[in-house]
């Protein structure tokens, strides 16, 4: 048992990760649905607030659970959010121009090639978070 409790500490910022990002989906999907079906925003609206509110739902959760970044210096959260913001943003339009290359140009698996461009994002979310963000 104590090596599966030491795999689990030794993976602690992977698996709330994945956790998180879980529930960010569900935030997005369920903020989505609302504007789209309950306050009839429109499509592109409904994107947008929806895409802005699991970001800042994530970066709330990647900051306190995940990379545990407890710093609440002004300079220090501006650029963590900052960051965080513009990886969001830089791997978004990653995920659109997979997807626009992938099945516009080529003619590809609409499915195949946005489980590809998913798996490619959130290793780059991963990375930059660790690596660059909450350092």
């Amino acid at each position: 048992m104590s090596k599966i409790k030491q795999m689990i500490f030794k993976n602690k910022a992977l698996i709330l990760y994945l956790v998180f990002g879980v529930l960010t989906t569900a935030v997005n999907v369920v903020v989505y649905f609302a504007c789209d079906q309950v306050f009839g925003l429109a499509n592109t609206v409904s994107v947008a607030i929806a895409w802005l509110l699991s970001v800042m739902f994530a970066f709330v959760t990647n900051k306190l659970w995940v990379f545990e970044s407890k710093s609440l210096f002004w300079k220090k959260v501006m650029y963590e959010m900052f960051t965080f913001f513009l990886s969001r943003l830089s791997t978004g339009t990653l995920d659109l121009l997979i997807m626009f290359v992938a099945v516009d140009c080529f003619s590809q698996s609409k499915l195949l090639w946005k489980i590809i461009s998913n798996v490619i994002v959130v290793v780059l979310n991963y990375a930059y978070s660790k690596l660059l963000i909450f350092s």
